[in-house]
């Protein structure tokens, strides 16, 4: 069983031996592009665009502690309150559970 899906590009340090036994000993399941497909990666990209922009420009954090808890924070609130206009006005969460029950 994976807690998680951690989907990166196909560089080098991605399929390196230790990376992948580093993931699979810590329950995270590894998804990668295609090769030569930039767009397939565009939705992380964009997410962590955002998450630069709205959660380390002009602010500064004095420890790892903080920082880790911002990013807790930020995450949580990216996808349980933050509005996408692409998912019809609906949080992440929002949207994923009325998919999947095919509402929208």
């Amino acid at each position: 069983n994976y807690r998680m899906t951690l989907h990166s590009d196909q560089g080098v340090q991605y399929q390196s031996v230790q990376w992948r036994k580093k993931l699979k000993e810590n329950r995270i399941f590894q998804s990668m592009s295609r090769r030569a497909t930039c767009l397939d990666n565009a939705p992380m990209e964009s997410f962590f665009h955002t998450m630069k922009v709205e959660l380390y420009h002009n602010k500064e954090y004095t420890t790892q502690e903080e920082l880790v808890n911002a990013m807790i924070s930020w995450i949580s609130y990216y996808n349980n309150e933050r509005i996408k206009v692409k998912l019809k006005g609906k949080t992440p969460v929002e949207y994923r559970h009325l998919a999947l029950r095919n509402i929208v």
